[in-house]
């Protein structure tokens, strides 16, 4: 890390993403926007944002190195994608052609695909094999923008193959210049050899998650509540248990069914993620808990469900997260960007909600406070669009993307 400061401008907009009420609805006119702006950056943090003319005017005088952005350009915070599953074998192809030529989920099971296709799948890669997929998902993620990345083991399945996952998310993130913030799923779904489900998530509690923390694979753990996955009374006594380990705990809920939300307003969740089924009585429970909602328009897209209901999650005070499910059977696109975009259009969220929900409201579902906003000591994690108007990032529905991207203060190739 070089102790040099650098002036990066100028922009011809400068959006902070700071101040922001922290839950509830924005309306545009709350976001800052600076005009010919620019950052000072030291190391891997900004030291002062503001107008680029007196910025450069103490820059001369302290003789600060200059990086000088020639073309029109708008800078945001990068983006973090608070949900994926990125780290996967194989590929589910068939079970979307299937899918939508009218299969239902369970035909596709039957048929050899679904999850355990992917846990298959995913089982019988190397890690080395893992290692070099997550890379180049890695690697297309921070060319669009995404800086920060939550990434979920789940395909594993099994103590040793659990492992094997969170190893390979930890290998990559020695080694990627992609912030990963690792999420032990092993309660993704009941693997094969089990037949009971309290046993295989005591299993997870005593021979697994020691075993996480003993290696500082994970920090957080995730359940999938749902009538296929795991039960409102089991999922609740397993987060309960992982978080007096010292765990944080997150929550798939009401992807289908409603019971999920409770056990995330329960159990104290960081986040509740998907919330397609949720109602008023749901969104009150998550308000009133403090649980962030966690919305995933890829899963909506990929699976041909509605989206879902962000509008009345933000009108009901909830702070309101976006991110892609990026996982090889119902969100195989993992396009921030364009996801946000899409679902703001059918939702009709803001400007300024869409771009919070994948910046600095995104960054409070992941509990990180260094990231998220263009801010003094914050990390020098920034994106800049080809325009000199910001509300083209949104209205051209992701085809535009970063031109350049900045990753803890480093220029990054796009």
């Amino acid at each position: 890390m070089t102790n040099q400061t650098t002036l990066i401008g100028p922009f011809s907009q400068l959006l902070p993403m700071a101040e922001l009420p922290k839950a509830g609805p924005i309306q545009d006119e709350q976001l800052q926007v600076l005009e010919r702006a620019g950052v000072l950056v030291k190391g891997e943090q900004i030291v002062k944002i503001g107008n680029y003319d007196q910025l450069h005017h103490e820059a001369v005088e302290q003789k600060y190195e200059l990086q000088f952005i020639q073309e029109p350009m708008v800078l945001l915070p990068g983006l973090i994608d608070a949900h994926t599953h990125i780290c996967f074998g194989g590929s589910r192809a068939n079970d979307y052609a299937m899918r939508v030529a009218g299969k239902s989920y369970l035909e596709i099971a039957r048929s050899g695909g679904g999850i355990l296709d992917s846990v298959r799948k995913t089982r019988e890669a190397t890690l080395v094999e893992l290692v070099t997929l997550l890379k180049e998902r890695c690697s297309r993620h921070l060319q669009e923008g995404v800086t920060t990345c939550e990434v979920k083991s789940g395909y594993g399945l099994t103590v040793e193959e659990e492992l094997k996952m969170l190893e390979a998310i930890q290998l990559v993130n020695k080694h990627h210049k992609l912030d990963l913030v690792p999420t032990c799923l092993a309660a993704h779904m009941l693997p094969p050899e089990h037949a009971d489900a309290r046993l295989y998530l005591q299993e997870v509690l005593t021979e697994l998650l020691p075993q996480v923390q003993e290696q500082g694979l994970a920090k957080r753990v995730d359940i999938f509540v749902e009538e296929t996955a795991f039960k409102e009374e089991e999922a609740l006594e397993f987060l309960l248990a992982a978080k007096e380990m010292g765990f944080e705990v997150t929550v798939h809920a009401d992807q289908f069914s409603t019971s999920g939300s409770r056990v995330a307003a329960e159990a104290g969740a960081v986040s509740a993620d998907h919330l397609e089924a949720s109602g008023e009585e749901e969104i009150e429970l998550l308000r009133e808990a403090g649980v962030v909602a966690t919305v995933l328009p890829g899963a909506s897209l990929g699976l041909g469900m509605h989206y879902a209901a962000a509008r009345k999650m933000l009108d009901g005070g909830l702070c309101l997260a976006i991110a892609t499910d990026w996982n090889p059977g119902s969100a195989p696109m993992g396009d921030l960007l364009m996801q946000a975009a899409v679902l703001g259009a059918a939702q009709k969220l803001t400007t300024a909600e869409t771009l919070a929900a994948i910046t600095t409201r995104a960054a409070t579902a992941l509990k990180l406070t260094d990231r998220g906003c263009l801010a003094k000591g914050k990390l020098a994690d920034m994106i800049a669009f080809p325009t000199s108007n910001f509300k083209e990032i949104l209205y051209l529905q992701g085809k535009l993307k970063p031109g350049k991207v900045w990753k803890r203060g480093k220029a990054v190739a796009v």
